[in-house]
């Protein structure tokens, strides 16, 4: 039977309590593994074809962010904040249910999500941000890495559905810790991205074999989740489909480059990460495959050393 969420909540005794905003790449594993948990009551996406992508069962029910109001626990696997204030905007807080917990799997800057998390606790939710790593295949196997801020008892009732989507769950903090690890965990990523591709390309340039190189740097030292799946799975077939775009790792570097600016911190190697991935945007190669700037570095890298402005 279908769960009733038209601002009501639901009995205790309703397993499907949960409702999934935002069935892309990442989502819509999420909302298929708490559908077969049976803990998914309804879910929403703006497209169409993404909605009919996820496949979910006739128990939940296609609904818009406001009269998702009722379920006890509600994901954002949205693009960023923005998408978030215009659910709350579109009237998910006006309707009462003191006691819910809205959880926001974005990469986010720590800031805005302190203050989407002001306005939800004025309207009686508690709000946890959650980093993801895994990419879209750990979403679909329901093994992600989440890195989690927020109060304690928020985060130990958020555990049910953690434990349907992720593998690890790391509780950093207060509200923000989540989102600020999930900062430095890409800024990592992404610059050990561009040294392996680097390396690979020079030691391709230089007469050696692209699958032999990564083989031994799986073997030695210099061996990292870039060069033991990216390469293998993405790259060396040539099928390039990591499913996460050029755009999107350029954000969250310009929100990772924007925060450590905001502390003081120096950050090189993000900032030259930054310029690479920016460069790919003026290159007309946005909505492109992340793992297709291997066949595109020695253009992007032969550009002069001064970062291009960057984009409005």
């Amino acid at each position: 039977m279908s769960a009733e969420i038209g601002g009501s909540r639901l009995s205790a005794s309703d397993p499907r309590n949960v409702a999934v905003v935002g069935l892309g790449q990442m989502g819509r594993g999420i909302a298929r593994n708490l559908d077969r948990a049976g803990l998914l009551g309804g879910a929403w996406d703006m497209s169409e074809a993404a909605i009919e992508g996820a496949q979910l069962s006739a128990d939940v029910r296609i609904a818009a962010p406001a009269e998702l109001a009722g379920f006890r626990i509600g994901l954002f696997v949205v693009p960023g904040s923005r998408e978030i204030g215009e659910a709350l905007d579109g009237g998910l807080l006006a309707r009462p249910n003191d006691g819910q917990i809205l959880v926001d799997l974005t990469t986010s800057d720590p800031a805005q999500t302190r203050l989407l998390a002001e306005r939800a606790a004025a309207a009686g939710r508690a709000y946890v941000d959650c980093g993801m790593s895994g990419g879209a295949l750990g979403a679909d196997a329901g093994k992600l890495t989440l890195m989690v801020g927020g109060s304690e008892d928020a985060v130990a009732r958020c555990r049910p559905v953690f434990e349907r989507i992720a593998a690890q769950v790391f509780h950093l903090g207060p509200t923000g810790a989540g989102h600020t690890m999930k900062l430095v965990h890409n800024l990592v990523c992404h610059a050990i991205f561009f040294a392996t591709v680097e390396g690979c390309r020079l030691g391709e340039r230089a007469g050696l074999d692209l699958a032999e190189i990564v083989r031994v740097l799986n073997a030695g030292n210099a061996r990292s989740f870039i060069s033991e799946v990216r390469f293998p799975k993405h790259i060396i077939p040539g099928t390039f489909d990591g499913r996460s775009t050029v755009s999107n790792l350029t954000k969250d570097l310009h929100m990772a480059e924007d925060m450590a600016a905001g502390i003081g911190q120096a950050s090189p190697y993000g900032s030259l990460t930054t310029a690479l991935l920016q460069r790919a945007m003026d290159e007309g190669l946005a909505a492109q495959d992340f793992t297709t700037l291997y066949k595109h570095f020695d253009q992007l890298a032969e550009q002069d050393e001064h970062p291009p402005p960057r984009s409005s």
